[in-house]
């Protein structure tokens, strides 16, 4: 923008500089990267989860919800310190998850399990609580400050998903059989820890998959942007290092649906590149051909012993589906599709304690009107997020674009909103992109020459 265009036009995303508001950035970066290592359990299995006892307990194994719950009302303080400003061009579906929020406050009230309601309910509330910090809080200059805390946690749970694969998951194994109560966990929890399907920090290790569809993208990004000054040798190597750990990290995962939402995303990237149709729809191709034989490759065995995952999936689902016609408007209440499940699950059937699809899971647990609200508050945002790129078009935030739709994409088959580290980061990340679209709109509103901020 020219000296006179900014004399004529005063940016609204610029106030008086405050320290706080970027230092809690940062604070809320690390926090969220810290989460991806100590909160990856299921909320519903909070129980299993006791305080550590000694220091290498403390290090080594996750903590309870009840201990991020604390920090989360430690950030809250922080917000309120820092103040929060309401963008004036807001979307509408920005207020939809408190909506979502009051409706699970109404279908708690004909629970069938008060237990597994309440602590949902605490979740789901610290979840809301993350999506507005980002959106109303979190200040755009400083969110470099916000991904390189983020970029420390992350690049951890890389580390610990190699160690798994090369030798750390035989390990953990032998220490899991010498607990004295080991055979009275969930079925889930056995099933996990016989796999050879690493699943670092995040418990299981599709939950693992949807942490990296969700931030691999934009922090590839973000590292190729932070290594401009190096030489484009070096800067490649770093970078692809990065980016073959997070790829290697989610084929370990032994994640189906993580491996073809990738590819969706490898697409959809491709497709932005300032190439011709010819080139792209050639190297989209090649991607395809190339990802889709691996995978075959990869899981041919898996299909011949006839894909019990999947043949599991549906049975939940369409349990889900009949618990939903029984229960159409409030269903059973947040979290208690496990009770409902068990009552009506066809003999023989593997037992499960979440519908491993979070839309239908909000059908089952809250209703049409908790699935409708919840749906639509992500397609929503997605479109909007997507169309504001297309007019101002960046690279990092397509990343953080397309990792949020990966992680979307992946919540179709699993859980996703019930691992508080990873509903957590997705929330505020969507938060902060919608802050960041808002503030541009007014810029835009208040600019109407063309000039670019």
């Amino acid at each position: 923008m020219s000296r006179l265009a900014m004399a004529r036009y005063p940016s609204p995303a610029s106030p008086p500089h405050r320290p706080w508001p970027e230092l809690l950035t940062g604070l809320t970066g690390a926090w969220l990267g810290l989460a991806l290592l100590k909160f990856g359990d299921p909320v519903v299995f909070d129980w299993l989860v006791p305080p550590p006892a000694n220091l290498a307990e403390f290090i080594a194994i996750s903590w309870p919800i009840s201990w991020g719950y604390a920090v989360i009302a430690l950030l809250a303080i922080g917000a309120i310190i820092a103040g929060w400003s309401c963008p004036k061009r807001l979307p509408w579906f920005a207020w939809l998850p408190l909506a979502w929020l009051g409706w699970q406050l109404v279908a708690a009230s004909q629970t069938i399990d008060a237990r597994l309601t309440g602590v949902t309910l605490k979740h789901f509330a610290a979840c809301i609580f993350c999506f507005y910090l980002g959106l109303l809080v979190l200040p755009r200059p400083a969110s470099r400050r916000f991904w390189g805390a983020l970029l420390v946690g992350f690049l951890l749970v890389l580390w610990l998903g190699f160690d798994q694969h090369y030798g750390g998951l035989d390990a953990t194994r032998k220490l899991f059989y010498e607990l004295p109560n080991w055979r009275k966990l969930p079925p889930e929890y056995l099933k996990r820890i016989a796999s050879n399907r690493i699943f670092s920090t995040l418990v299981y290790p599709n939950a693992l998959a949807a942490v990296i569809l969700l931030l691999l993208p934009p922090l590839v990004t973000l590292l190729w942007r932070s290594c401009q000054r190096w030489s484009f040798r070096w800067r490649g190597v770093t970078v692809g290092l990065f980016a073959y750990s997070g790829l290697a990290c989610l084929v370990w995962s032994g994640s189906k649906a993580g491996w073809l939402v990738a590819l969706v995303l490898v697409w959809l990237c491709v497709w932005q590149l300032p190439l011709g149709r010819r080139l792209k729809t050639g190297l989209i191709a090649a991607a395809l051909v190339f990802g889709i034989t691996g995978f075959v490759l990869r899981y041919a065995g898996y299909f011949e012993r006839g894909a019990t995952s999947v043949v599991a999936r549906f049975d939940y689902w369409r349990a889900a589906l009949t618990v939903t016609g029984h229960h159409p408007w409030l269903g059973t209440g947040p979290g208690t599709f496990s009770v409902a499940y068990r009552a009506i699950k066809p003999p023989g059937a593997e037992m499960a304690h979440l519908t491993h699809n979070d839309y239908l899971e909000q059908a089952c647990d809250s209703g049409i009107p908790g699935f409708l609200v919840y749906s639509g508050f992500w397609i929503a945002s997605l479109i909007h997020l997507y169309r504001h790129n297309r007019r101002s078009f960046d690279w990092f935030h397509f990343a953080v674009w397309l990792g949020l739709l990966g992680w979307s994409l992946q919540a179709l088959v699993e859980f996703s909103l019930y691992i508080p580290a990873s509903a957590w980061t997705a929330l505020t990340v969507l938060g902060m992109q919608l802050r960041r679209c808002a503030f541009e709109n007014q810029i835009d509103n208040l600019n109407p020459g063309g000039y670019s901020p």
